[in-house]
């Protein structure tokens, strides 16, 4: 049966777990959690970026998240827990399910992305060129 984008984010929410900005905030520093930006390079270079986090665009993040991928990022593979977001939740909400198939128990997202992380007053970096992998 044919779905809409918005039945798969709604069905993805129902099946993973969501963090509040506030909630996700004191795991932004702590050992083995690594934060996952799926935004798109010009988006962080538009609006800035959490500190530490890795930015993973959406396309590559199962082939950099996957062991058995040529090209698998050893971030992926140090780290317990990840927590995934994006600039509103929905890439991130889709990409969290993708992780899930993939193995990953510890995955979560932001609710809200970016901007919810943003508008919480919570620490952003502005970029003037590409990120730099924590």
């Amino acid at each position: 049966m044919k779905k809409t984008a918005q039945q798969m984010v709604e069905e993805a929410l129902r099946r993973i777990e969501t963090l509040s900005p506030a909630a996700a905030a004191p795991l932004l520093n702590e050992e083995g959690v690594l934060f996952v930006d799926l935004r798109d390079i010009r988006e962080l270079q538009r609006e800035g970026r959490i500190p530490n986090a890795l930015h993973a665009p959406r396309g590559m993040l199962e082939f950099w998240a996957c062991p058995e991928s040529p090209y698998h990022r050893p971030q992926f593979a140090g780290a317990r827990r990840l927590v995934l977001f994006c600039a509103g939740g929905w890439r991130s909400a889709l990409a969290t399910v993708s992780l899930q198939e993939l193995g990953y128990e510890n995955v979560c997202h932001i609710g809200g992305g970016f901007s919810a992380w943003k508008d919480a007053g919570l620490p952003v970096i502005e970029m003037s060129c590409a990120p730099a992998d924590p």
